[in-house]
């Protein structure tokens, strides 16, 4: 694919720790589709204020700036990991900013937990997202990395099969914006 058909892929990372397994996850994948997409991995959910629905007529420059952000995406990847039995507090709160409006409806999306366990993690942002997206992710478009620790290195070197799994999810989420 030429540069000038390169898809704008919005990353959203759940984690806020610099260097995540999240993280070096959506390194790679920017690294390894550099020829087809262009993976912003820049917007800090952390910046967002807490959802307040009494600001919905006047939102926040942040939150306007992420709504934005999803907006003239092509696509979103979401990788999280799981926090006691859920996502972690600063993705669901950037959720929460967008569920009054149609930001997500039929927005090519993809998950990934990476997570020591994750399986509540995952069902909880697979469900936010069919609600959010209006319709059922594509199973090839969600990706439960258990054990992550152990598969994905310092050195950013992720092991074979998890390797495998994100090929697939990045095939789907292309098609989808196709």
């Amino acid at each position: 694919m030429s540069t000038a058909n390169k898809k704008n892929i919005l990353a959203l990372s759940g984690s806020v720790r610099k260097g995540s397994a999240n993280e070096r996850i959506l390194q790679h994948l920017a690294a390894v589709y550099a020829d087809c997409i262009d993976l912003n991995v820049s917007f800090d959910l952390s910046v967002l204020p807490h959802f307040n629905p009494d600001l919905a007529e006047n939102l926040p420059v942040s939150v306007q700036e992420f709504i934005s952000a999803v907006t003239n995406a092509d696509g979103v990847i979401i990788c999280t990991p799981e926090y006691v039995f859920s996502i972690p507090a600063v993705l669901k709160n950037a959720l929460e900013w967008t569920v009054a409006t149609t930001v997500f409806s039929g927005k090519p999306c993809a998950i990934i937990v990476a997570s020591s366990l994750g399986d509540k993690a995952f069902e909880s942002l697979d469900l936010i997202m069919k609600t959010l997206i209006q319709q059922e992710l594509d199973p090839q478009a969600k990706v439960l990395i258990q054990g992550a620790r152990s598969k994905i290195s310092a050195a950013k070197e992720i092991d074979t099969q998890t390797t495998a799994a994100l090929d697939v999810l990045m095939k789907s989420l292309l098609k989808q914006i196709q």
